[in-house]
């Protein structure tokens, strides 16, 4: 969870610690801050000092509270609180309690490009997702959001209607691109060796960045982690906690070594002397060693667009379009546009509820195979 800023302007703290009740639990009147933190919190009354058999309870509660959203989430939602709380200070308007004219103004100013002094309108998937973050830190602070009030949803609605465009899809990463980008990678190193393990798991799972870098090498082996993986000897099981909750999913053994997921992340484990914990980590002592800590989802991202640069990936585009094409989404388009087998394998692999998302990834597909046209008679 982000810190909370020290010393910061008024309406500039960047995450609330905990849900009010979680929060102020157990503290006594003299506990509390000399200057509370802004926004402030509604005054409600002290609340009495928790017995003493429940503060092991309370420190649970604040974990579970953190476990509710991911690091990204909570990341996002603060500094969109932070740059609303900015805009409302800049207009001289009060955030409590919250106004949902007030709120239609400010998403106004988002579409118009004139709430955080961007070049360029926000897009309205942004600004959906500032409008969830005010909606959940209101609510964190005791002062609900009204979302369906008619100064915020008719204005969400023509921005939509007036503002939204078609989703820019990342490329996808097919076969041949994979096996040119793990050529720009160093097998004479730890670096080398753990990428190209990131980019076969990643591409043959149609995982996720986060994850990718979430699994351990065994189960219930560290507490931040999303999944553990089982080399077996037609492959390696990965068991994943996902949005949904847990799903397995199976990766094979490839065709030959170079590009087989198993056998570079049994390379990685062997020469990367790990048998517990994270399954990828940071090399660090100029690379020559490896270190204890998980690596960030943004790596990911990182590696996929360094390596697919280094290798010519789209070489037909310009150097500055090209980079913009590339994410760790890439690796799960890859995979969903390459595999030729019955699309309800595919839709397992990828963990999508349905059809219809799993063809949002599938690049190449034929999308005039069944041909209505003809069969009308036309």
């Amino acid at each position: 969870m982000a810190d909370e800023g020290q010393g910061s302007p008024a309406g500039e703290s960047d995450f609330p610690h905990i849900i009010d009740v979680v929060m102020e639990m157990g503290r006594a009147p003299e506990e509390l801050p000399a200057e509370a933190p802004s926004p402030p919190l509604p005054v409600v009354g002290p609340k009495p000092r928790l017995p003493a058999h429940l503060e092991k309870l309370a420190d649970r509660a604040r974990d579970y509270v953190e476990a509710a959203s991911s690091a990204n989430t909570r990341r996002a939602y603060a500094s969109d609180w932070k740059q609303f709380a900015s805009w409302c200070r800049r207009q001289g308007v009060e955030m409590f309690p919250p106004d949902p004219q007030v709120v239609g103004l400010y998403i106004t100013a988002c579409a118009s490009g004139k709430a955080t002094g961007d070049k360029k309108p926000n897009s309205v998937a942004t600004i959906e997702r500032r409008l969830s973050s005010l909606t959940w830190n209101c609510a964190q602070r005791g002062q609900p959001l009204d979302r369906k009030d008619r100064h915020i949803a008719t204005v969400m609605a023509g921005i939509r209607n007036k503002h939204a465009s078609p989703p820019r899809q990342k490329e996808a990463i097919l076969p041949e691109d994979l096996i040119a980008m793990l050529e720009t990678l160093d097998r004479g190193t730890l670096r080398g060796l753990r990428d190209r393990a990131m980019l076969l798991i990643g591409f043959a799972g149609g995982l996720r960045r986060s994850e990718i870098v979430g699994l351990d090498c065994g189960r219930d082996q560290t507490e931040d982690g999303r999944g553990w993986i089982e080399i077996l000897d037609k492959g390696v099981l990965v068991t994943l906690r996902g949005k949904t909750g847990w799903r397995e999913v199976e990766i094979g053994r490839g065709s030959s070594d170079a590009t087989c997921p198993v056998v570079a992340i049994e390379t990685w484990l062997k020469l990367g002397r790990i048998g517990h914990g994270p399954l990828f980590r940071r090399v660090t002592g100029q690379g020559k060693a490896v270190g204890a800590d998980r690596l960030n989802d943004q790596e990911v991202a990182r590696l996929v667009k360094r390596t697919a640069l280094a290798a010519g990936v789209r070489g037909d585009l310009p150097e500055g379009e090209r980079g913009k094409l590339f994410a760790g989404h890439s690796l799960r388009a890859g995979l969903a546009s390459s595999a030729e087998v019955e699309e309800r394998h595919v839709q397992k692999q990828l963990g999508h509820a349905s059809a219809e998302m799993t063809r949002k990834y599938q690049r190449r597909r034929d999308r005039f195979r069944v041909n209505l046209t003809k069969a009308a008679g036309l």
